[in-house]
């Protein structure tokens, strides 16, 4: 038996990545984890992998959202745990990112925090406990180019935590941000953001390319009972690359 026994954690945007190596990472621990994402199939097979629950979501859609909490409270009768993963990660430069685009980053990386913090939260109020844990970007400290959009939403959950951890703690919720630095995923490496690597693995102080699973144990820590006295805290996971 570990500190997080039988308690039940959210993870959105768990199909794949850093995501479903948290999920992995809590049920480990001995969470019941709910893996929830827009990919209906790639969520199932990590909760089969884990012995968690799948559930297709969709962050930016409130009426879904509020339809998955209310689910997870009647089958799971409570969420300790709520990790805010789920994000859009494209590759523009400024001048052409259009608005249709900002408005569909802000969407799922920043309203889906706000829909899904807010619902939770309730839930983890009237139980006097509760973790939230917001996976930000070491972008927002690097200010990393051709992704305005991504990097605006990344520093705004920072600021979310900031703001939130008065109000939340009382009602015995800590919340905090685990900020990586690139790491090798699925999604980056299918994607123009695996040149990255070229630039940022010189300058990080280990020699090699991060992986999901090196973010995870972070997460792990920041969810657990043990992490109760840490709050509206951001925890740089990047290898070095930045040092602030």
């Amino acid at each position: 038996m570990t500190d997080t026994a039988q308690r039940v954690a959210l993870v959105t945007g768990a199909a794949q990545g850093i995501g479903a190596a948290i999920a992995d990472e809590l049920a480990a621990d001995g969470m019941k984890v709910v893996v929830a994402d827009v990919n209906a199939e790639g969520a199932q097979a990590v909760a089969e992998r884990n012995g968690g629950v799948a559930k297709t979501l969709d962050v930016s859609d409130q009426d879904a959202v509020n339809r998955t909490i209310a689910e997870i409270v009647d089958e799971l009768g409570r969420i300790d745990v709520l990790v805010n993963n789920a994000a859009l990660v494209p590759l523009t430069p400024w001048a052409d990112i259009t608005f249709e685009e900002w408005r569909r980053v802000m969407s799922v990386n920043l309203d889906g925090i706000y829909l899904v913090t807010h619902a939770v939260t309730e839930v983890m109020g009237k139980a006097g406990y509760g973790r939230v844990v917001n996976i930000a970007s070491n972008t927002f400290v690097a200010g990393t180019p051709d992704c305005a959009h991504y990097v605006a939403t990344k520093g705004a959950s920072i600021g979310l935590v900031r703001a939130l951890a008065g109000e939340l703690g009382r009602l015995g919720i800590t919340i905090n941000a685990v900020a990586p630095g690139i790491i090798a995923s699925e999604g980056v490496l299918s994607g123009p953001h695996a040149a990255g690597f070229d630039y940022v693995v010189p300058m990080q102080a280990f020699a090699r390319r991060g992986l999901p699973q090196d973010v995870a144990p972070a997460v792990a820590f920041l969810a657990s009972e043990k992490a109760g006295w840490i709050t509206g805290q951001t925890l740089v996971v990047d290898a070095g690359h930045t040092r602030n």
